[in-house]
């Protein structure tokens, strides 16, 4: 009997549906000491228990399953892609489990434990201008996408749906059930835009009661990595701002403030953006009088030992 021969992609298919059960699914919880209301109650979608560490696990793995199911990543192929660090650890971590090569231009100034952390996962790092943040590493990747088209495929998470659809199938979904269909309010920063703009779009489907409040830095030069003032930046394409009930601006200092006071109310370290995802649900928590809201911490603090020795030092 001739032997039956399973095609690379045909493989990496295999591959990608075995990683999808490390995807997703992770717990809500209540932040019930470090600010309390009456009649108001604030959850946090743990994002950081889940392959990758962070959010971006969903968006880098809708990416990189969409893409070899499309055929465009076969042997050979590596995926290409500017990040500021976390979308780039879950591509790094995927990449590995599939045995698909990934190349990542990043700024400079990523911190030291993303770097060590992607060296580690085996991802070519092309590092960028500190001044240019993630819109000089972006350009980088189109111009080595553009000098080796057969080499790269050009993942450009700030233009690519499956970012934002990723989310809109899972995140908007399990913010729903895990509250019982109660969510009245979801707040979240914009950085690609991805965690936003699909979560938010399935929950108006879900409940167009819900309100949809985005935050962002308030101003161009902030402490939250990963974060986009779109006032000074490149505007991601998959950004939507008619979704939006209600936009917020976040200082920095304001969200190193909840750092410290959620560590020794709750007992958890949060990173940046966690907090100031926080600091976004606090405010809308006192304009109103009752409701369910529901934010994300993206990721913890293991990686940002410089943001916790300001913080705590």
């Amino acid at each position: 009997m001739t032997a039956i021969q399973i095609s690379p992609n045909t493989a990496l298919i295999k591959r990608i549906n075995d990683i999808e059960k490390n995807i997703g699914n992770t717990p809500l919880l209540e932040i019930r000491n470090a600010y309390r209301k009456r009649g108001v109650r604030i959850f946090a979608k743990l994002e950081w228990q889940q392959l990758g560490n962070s959010v971006k696990a969903r968006p880098a793995f809708n990416i990189f399953k969409q893409a070899i199911l499309k055929h465009k990543i076969q042997s050979g192929t590596h995926l290409l892609d500017a990040t500021s660090g976390n979308t780039g650890i879950a591509y790094a971590s995927i990449g590995a489990a599939l045995g698909v090569p990934v190349t990542l231009c990043l700024p400079e100034n990523a911190s030291k434990e993303r770097k060590l952390i992607l060296n580690s996962l085996g991802a070519n790092l092309i590092y960028t201008s500190r001044f240019e943040a993630t819109d000089g590493s972006q350009a980088k990747a189109r111009e080595l996408k553009n000098e080796f088209p057969d080499k790269y495929y050009y993942a450009d998470q700030y233009a690519n749906n499956n970012n934002w659809k990723a989310h809109y199938y899972t995140t908007a979904e399990e913010i729903y059930d895990q509250t019982e269909g109660q969510v009245t309010h979801f707040v979240a920063g914009l950085g690609t835009t991805g965690t936003f703009v699909g979560t938010s779009r399935k929950l108006q489907i879900l409940n167009p009661d819900i309100q949809l409040i985005s935050l962002q830095p308030d101003l161009a030069l902030h402490g939250m990595e990963g974060w986009k003032h779109l006032e000074t930046a490149n505007v991601p394409n998959i950004y939507d701002s008619s979704i939006a009930h209600e936009n917020l601006a976040i200082d920095t200092m304001e969200a190193y403030e909840w750092i410290k006071r959620f560590a020794r109310k709750e007992g958890i370290l949060l990173s940046p953006s966690a907090a100031a995802n926080l600091a976004g649900a606090v405010k809308v928590a006192e304009q109103i009088e009752e409701g369910v809201i529901v934010t994300v911490f993206p990721d913890s603090a293991d990686k940002y030992s410089e943001v916790l020795k300001h913080v705590f030092g």
